[in-house]
């Protein structure tokens, strides 16, 4: 008599958890991880709901798509539908207060109530889960590595980070292949939910220190999730990260850099407006790859997403093709407006290293241009954990233009401003402004290349700003 193995009872008890409830509600319907689980549970012909603080383009095109979103915290405004506990699983977000009014009812109400990485590690669990996590790049290397499976006789489930340009959409789904690939997110440990089969690491800067207090903690929880990748599977990891694997014995290691590791690239070329690399991989090389984003950061990021791919199965002349296809996140290093004049970047960046690597870079492809930066500090803790390091970042600028905090899930921290990172800035171009009056500022100025940074509603201030680039 044939009996179930134990993957088999853990799919068939995952798959229970998403079909027993015909009605998902989610508490931050809105979160760019939030929005595609919602999305696949719109796929799946449940019903869908949700809370958000405020309206955006992305909770109007989830509305368009079927789910009943409201924006006060009122459980009176939640349908009818949705307020049976036998039928609802209700899905938040770390970034909701544990005093939030409607999490609190369900929670009294003895509703089912799952973290939103809870219920990705579940539909991790029906697949070949390719997860990428780090500081910073994950989002890029996600996006890139699920466009080039797309774009493969391999082809791929997506849950990303990011919208990705190339479909309009932070969700994929495929009816042809059994691999998922998800941005495995290191707030609030939520990657520590995921079972991965391929598992790329492409960063470990410390980050989140509301949460970790300190960089040993921070460390430590990236090899607690090298620990989860499953016994046939790999973790691709890049150079002299201060990470000490913790995986199954049985478990391949590779390495990947820009310039050495088992994964590299060689004879880098910029110039005219591309950018050709050398892509080296274990079994040979693919020549003369050409990035459809031409942005150096963007070659390391490549060489991760490449090797997951290689290692799904995929061809080496289909990698090259769909590297030069790709045509990025958005907010990830964006350029969103170009004329002789002026050129307009937005940039999620929201950690000095990002910071830095942003700056740099632009900085590369518009060597003789005045860059002008407008950053919106993401957090009041991060402001207060790395100041020093965001100046130091920003003063690659030649003109800062800096905001307020944006403060997302955080309550005021007492001595806690912009302020403390401006007066470290060692520019002398700068400027303290408040959002509403960015756009007046800018005006006076003159303006070459503007980036705008940050994690925060930075981005509402764009298409006023592509007025200016396109009516320059």
């Amino acid at each position: 008599m044939a009996t179930s193995s134990s993957k088999d009872i853990q799919r068939s008890h995952t798959k229970a958890v998403i079909d027993n409830f015909t009605n998902i509600y989610f508490i931050g319907i809105g979160g760019i991880g939030m929005s595609n689980l919602a999305r696949f549970f719109l796929s799946k012909n449940k019903g869908v709901a949700g809370y958000d603080r405020v309206s955006t383009q992305l909770t109007k095109l989830l509305e368009e798509e079927g789910a009943a979103i409201h924006y006060k915290d009122d459980v009176q405004s939640v349908p009818k539908q949705f307020m049976d506990a036998q039928t609802t699983l209700v899905v938040y977000t770390p970034a909701v207060p544990s005093t939030h009014t409607e999490l609190v009812y369900f929670q009294e109400n003895n509703f089912a109530i799952m973290k939103r990485a809870q219920v990705l590690g579940e539909i991790t669990k029906l697949s070949n889960a390719i997860c990428c996590a780090g500081t910073h790049g994950k989002t890029t290397v996600s996006t890139m590595a699920a466009h080039i499976l797309r774009q493969s006789k391999v082809d791929c489930s997506a849950f990303l980070g990011g919208i990705l340009k190339n479909y309009k959409s932070n969700l994929l789904l495929s009816d042809n292949s059994n691999i998922t690939v998800v941005e495995a997110d290191e707030y609030d440990r939520s990657f520590h939910w995921l079972s991965p089969w391929i598992a790329i690491i492409t960063s470990a800067n410390p980050d989140h220190l509301d949460i970790y207090h300190n960089a040993a903690n921070y460390r430590e929880s990236f090899e607690k999730f090298t620990s989860l990748i499953r016994e046939d599977g790999y973790l691709i990891m890049k150079e002299n990260i201060p990470v000490t694997p913790k995986c199954h014995p049985s478990v391949k290691q590779y390495s990947y850099s820009l310039s050495s590791g088992d994964f590299h690239a060689e004879n880098i070329r910029i110039g005219n407006g591309a950018l050709l690399f050398d892509f080296v991989y274990p079994k040979g090389k693919i020549n003369d790859v050409e990035l459809g984003v031409p942005v150096l950061i963007n070659v390391e990021n490549a060489i991760a997403a490449g090797a997951a791919a290689w290692l799904s199965g995929v061809e080496p002349e289909e990698i090259k093709s769909a590297l030069l296809g790709y045509m990025g996140a958005r907010r990830r290093f964006d350029i969103r407006c170009k004329t002789d004049k002026m050129v307009l970047i937005d940039d999620y960046a929201h950690h000095p290293d990002e910071v830095e690597a942003s700056i740099s870079s632009i900085r590369k492809l518009y060597d003789n241009k005045k860059i002008t930066g407008i950053f919106q500090p993401h957090l009041y803790s991060r402001t207060r954990d790395f100041a020093d390091a965001f100046a130091d970042s920003l003063s690659l600028l030649d003109e800062l233009i800096l905001l307020d905090i944006y403060p997302a899930r955080e309550e005021p921290i007492e001595g806690v401003t912009s302020q403390i990172i401006f007066d470290k800035v060692t520019i002398k171009n700068k400027t303290m402004c408040s959002k509403d009056d960015v756009l007046d500022l800018l005006k006076k100025k003159q303006r070459e290349v503007v980036v705008t940074i940050g994690a925060g509603d930075i981005e509402t201030l764009l298409p006023e700003i592509e007025k200016l680039c396109a009516n320059n």
